[in-house]
This record gives C-alpha cells, sequence and structure tokens, in this order.
C-alpha cells in the first residue's frame, strides 16, 4: 500500500480555522481534484461536514470515534488502521485528505506528500505537522491566482 496525503495550508502552517478553510485560492480545488481523481480519500469526520458529501469520482472513507449513523455513499470506520486496510483492498491511489489529528498520525507512515501552500498568513487552531526529514523535494509549480500558491510534490526517501 502507497499511501499519499494531500494538504493545502497557509504560509504560518494553518490547515483550518475550526470546520472552515480561512482562504479561497481559485484554481486550488481544482488541483486537489486533478490529483485525487479516481482515488479513495480518507478523512476525519469533520473534514468530511465541512465538505458536506462524498466527493464525485472519488470513493471516501470517513473515520470518526463518535459517528454512529451510517453516511451516504461512504465507509465509516471508528480507526485509522482499519480505514487503512479498506482503502488497500480498493487498489486505487490513497489519499488522506484531512484533518490536523489524521495528518499527525499519518505523516510518519506516507510515502507521497502533495503539499499547496497559499501565499497568506491565515488565523487558526489547526496546523499542519512538520514534514519529516526523511522527504525529499521532488516537484515544485507555482500559480498565480487571487491568493498565489505553491504546490510541493515530496517523496519519502528509500
Amino acid at each position: 500500500m502507497k499511501l499519499s496525503i494531500i494538504a493545502a495550508r497557509s504560509k504560518n502552517g494553518v490547515i483550518g480555522n475550526g470546520s472552515n478553510i480561512p482562504w479561497k485560492a481559485e484554481g486550488e480545488q481544482k488541483l486537489f481534484k486533478d490529483i485525487t481523481m479516481g482515488g479513495v480519500l480518507i478523512m476525519g469526520r469533520k473534514t468530511y461536514q465541512s465538505i458536506g458529501k462524498p466527493l464525485p469520482g472519488r470513493e471516501t472513507i470517513v473515520i470518526s470515534r463518535t459517528q454512529k449513523q451510517r453516511l451516504d455513499s461512504v465507509e465509516l470506520w471508528n480507526c485509522l488502521p482499519d480505514a487503512l486496510n479498506s482503502a488497500a483492498k480498493k487498489g486505487k491511489p490513497i489519499f488522506v485528505a484531512g484533518g490536523g489529528e489524521i495528518y499527525s498520525q499519518t505523516i510518519r507512515i506516507a510515502d507521497y506528500l502533495h503539499l499547496t501552500t497559499v501565499h497568506t498568513h491565515a488565523e487558526g487552531n489547526i496546523r499542519f505537522p512538520s514534514i519529516p526529514a526523511k522527504f525529499s523535494l521532488r516537484q515544485e509549480d507555482f500559480y498565480k491566482s487571487n491568493i498565489n500558491y505553491t504546490y510541493q510534490y515530496y517523496e519519502r526517501d528509500k
């Protein structure tokens, strides 16, 4: 199983303010869609609720310790290992898509990081974890937008 993390963060590392993303950078969501299309998205309940529905063209797995009622068109697991095992059986690319706690749990085992840095300083209470030294930057692309952003692709060192 190869595991990717995909996230957008501000220059000061903020990824969210409660259930809100504290910016709207035009084109950044299309980049997320292009990278994750056809894959499996793993996310926490709060991230899923902020999106509000399964994203088209991708399977969604939600991790929650408190959600007991089934969610429409998504798998629900109460722990990360079960969610990862289910995703691995699907034979598709696997992307961890948030939130902060799940990023912190998976960054140690991820193989790839797809990080977008939005060129703003944001107020927020949820931050992306530090990138471990065992990752190397393989690609970097700058995007001019209403709020400029930079996409970076990292691979775990062998």
